[in-house]
């Protein structure tokens, strides 16, 4: 099944080469070049870029300015309207990681529950489900931050930057559930040895580099988000 997926992943991304009998070699040898460059920079590069500046951030500002890393800003001085953004922003959010982790940490048992089609099916849905939910307490979350006076003046540049990301993260996230489908199956055998090979040191780009866009779009977001969350509170 993964494996299936991915061949339909790699069709979509590179099409078929006789479609177009007249490109120059010369031409296609530069973009092939730009484009093994951009792959690098985004998955080989940007993840551990990420991870060296949410540390490093990090602990710099619990050193210098401890009080930042709280949530003083959004829960303490507006509570009314909290239930309908955070609440089910963070419900979701926190589904949405633990499925990504449980793939991480134990693919077999995700490919193994993945061969029944109605398994399959359940996953995939609550998943969506979770998306779903994800964007509508973020909206939530953005709307009150907009339309409260004291919260906007505690809004920093991170703050709206993290939303951005997030916002961008979520909708690719959801268009490659809808658009691609079968999203679990393919992550364990192409995305999840890719993140391996980045714990080992030894980023395997070509694992993602064919992967369709939107895929790469939301692979990349979520590095960016790491980076950022140094930033905000």
């Amino acid at each position: 099944m993964g494996a299936s997926a991915h061949g339909t992943c790699r069709t979509s991304r590179r099409g078929d080469p006789e479609a177009w009998p007249h490109r120059h070699t010369g031409a296609t040898s530069r973009s092939a070049g730009v484009a093994t460059m951009l792959n690098l920079v985004l998955f080989a590069v940007l993840p551990y870029l990420s991870l060296v500046v949410f540390l490093g951030v990090s602990i710099q500002r619990y050193r210098r300015e401890p009080f930042t890393f709280s949530s003083l800003s959004s829960q303490f001085l507006e509570s009314k309207r909290l239930f309908w953004g955070s609440v089910p922003f963070h419900l979701a959010i926190i589904l949405l990681f633990f499925g990504h982790l449980t793939g991480l940490l134990f693919p077999r048992y995700v490919t193994l529950w993945n061969g029944s089609p109605v398994r399959l099916l359940i996953l995939e849905a609550t998943a969506l489900a979770a998306g779903l939910l994800t964007i509508f307490g973020l909206v939530g979350l953005i709307y009150r931050r907009a339309t409260n006076d004291r919260l906007r003046a505690n809004t920093s540049t991170g703050d709206i930057l993290v939303y951005i990301a997030l916002m961008f993260s979520i909708i690719t996230g959801l268009w490659v559930a809808i658009g691609l489908r079968w999203g679990s199956a393919w992550y364990v055998h192409t995305a999840v040895p890719y993140l391996w090979s980045l714990a080992k040191l030894q980023p395997d780009v070509a694992r993602v580099a064919e992967l369709p866009l939107v895929v790469q779009l939301h692979m990349s977001a979520a590095w960016v988000l790491v980076g950022l969350f140094s930033f905000t509170r």
